[in-house]
């Protein structure tokens, strides 16, 4: 499989949503790689390794194998900022 333009030099690809790590070379589905990079969900790891990506929770994906897709935490963080920021506004001043 050809590797996505802006990951053109990393082995493993990781989804955020989903927590799972792909290896480049050997994965055969492109259609899962090119949703990966359109959401830009996608990981990489430095150094490019399983044993890294299995450091940050990642786990190898294989065909078949599939996961609930959540939004990334930062996503999540933010929207929770803005309910947090709206509130406080909203508050009567004391």
């Amino acid at each position: 499989m050809e590797r996505p333009i802006r990951f053109e030099h990393t082995r493993f690809l990781g989804d955020k949503r989903t927590q799972l790590v792909y290896d480049l070379d050997e994965w055969q589905d492109e259609a899962v790689i090119e949703e990966i990079v359109a959401a830009e969900t996608g990981l990489c790891f430095g150094p490019d390794t399983l044993a890294e990506a299995r450091n940050r929770g990642y786990t190898l994906a294989t065909p078949g194998k599939t996961r609930r897709h959540r939004k990334p935490r930062a996503y999540q963080q933010a929207s929770w900022r803005a309910v947090s920021r709206a509130v406080v506004n909203d508050s009567p001043a004391t």
